[in-house]
């Protein structure tokens, strides 16, 4: 069953994951929202180039998900702009490294705003209309980390598996409703993120990036290869589909076989 004539709402979909999967659905006929706080002829090129590539409406909001009322206003522009939230996925993410005794609160507050609370508000202000229509697919972006941890990251660790919580009892609220809601853990992914992180290594070590890339990724991903962000992307529009009506408040790893060390 296409997904022509509904709505999604994208967190963090300027690049990376987000991005991805607004392009996956968006070439499936849905309207998308996408959001970032990336400057905004670059936040604009983006949403520019998803219209013109898909033909479908393509909105763009710059909400910051650490104020509540942005929130709001987020999900209001969304409705009154494309229509009613059919699809929501929570992708926005904030992360500080530092090891747990030096880390400021600043930081722990603002990861705890934009990874765990804004999901809470984003889903609370879309469940009452996808009850109504009897339909929605709410996607929460969680992480290997939500049930295995990692060093000097404790803020991720901590909201990632705080998702995995909140995606669980929502999942339950919505099931007479024919609203899902599951959580992905992908493994190590080439984000801009990971980029930052490859290239600052390089440089350390003097190493070319295949050799990085290995290293890098020997620590934790026994496939030695990056998850595609466009195959986490698929995933999630197969969520969004009619054979996906019966999975929810699953934790779903997608990460080259990582968990199965």
């Amino acid at each position: 069953m296409s997904l022509a004539g509904r709505t999604a709402l994208i967190t963090g979909s300027i690049g990376g994951i987000g991005n991805a999967t607004a392009r996956a659905l968006a070439r499936d006929g849905c309207k998308v929202m996408l959001h970032g706080l990336e400057p905004l002829d670059v936040a604009e090129a983006a949403r520019a180039a998803l219209a013109t590539e898909t033909g479908v409406e393509v909105g763009l909001h710059r909400a910051d998900l650490a104020q509540p009322d942005q929130i709001e206003a987020l999900v209001k522009h969304t409705e009154t702009t494309l229509g009613p939230i059919d699809i929501l996925v929570n992708n926005a993410v904030f992360r500080h490294l530092s090891p747990v005794e030096d880390f400021p609160l600043e930081a722990w507050s603002q990861a705890v705003a934009v990874n765990l609370t804004a999901p809470f508000i984003l889903t609370k202000l879309v469940m009452a209309g996808m009850k109504a229509r009897r339909w929605g697919r709410i996607i929460n972006m969680s992480s290997n980390y939500g049930t295995t941890a990692t060093i000097n990251r404790v803020d991720y660790c901590a909201t990632k598996a705080g998702i995995l919580g909140l995606t669980r009892g929502v999942a339950l609220e919505g099931l007479p409703f024919g609203v899902t809601c599951n959580a992905i853990c992908p493994g190590a992914t080439l984000t801009p993120n990971a980029e930052r992180q490859l290239q600052q290594r390089m440089a350390a070590s003097g190493l070319s990036r295949e050799e990085t890339v290995i290293q890098f990724l020997t620590e934790r991903q026994p496939s030695r290869r990056f998850i595609e962000p466009a195959d986490v992307a698929e995933l999630i529009h197969f969520l969004c589909g009619h054979a996906a009506r019966e999975m929810t408040g699953t934790p779903i790893s997608i990460d080259g076989g990582w968990l199965a060390i």
